[in-house]
């Protein structure tokens, strides 16, 4: 029984990285459109916001949707990928799988 949440924790964890990944280079492709980059990140932040929030429960998940929101709508500072560093925070940091 053990075994099976410890293989859930991790596969969760993994799952949690790979979206991070993935949400984080979405952000990113508005860069390969010239001239509409600004218009897509209006469309994006409120849809990264509430995906973090939705993957990272509580005040991390909170507080991460807020930032990734502000940062996809200020102009210049999108690169950051703040999902990945959720994910890092989240397990690296806090380490929170190992409850």
């Amino acid at each position: 029984m053990a075994d099976t949440q410890i293989q859930t924790k991790t596969d969760n964890k993994s799952r949690k990285l790979m979206l991070s990944i993935l949400f984080d280079l979405i952000g990113y492709a508005s860069y390969g459109i010239p001239l509409v980059t600004e218009l897509t990140d209006i469309v994006w932040a409120p849809i990264a916001g509430f995906l973090l929030a939705r993957m990272y429960k509580g005040t991390v998940g909170t507080v991460g949707g807020i930032t990734v929101f502000v940062e996809e709508l200020l102009p210049g500072v999108d690169f950051i990928p703040t999902f990945t560093l959720t994910w890092i925070y989240t397990y690296l940091i806090k380490k929170e799988g190992e409850k």
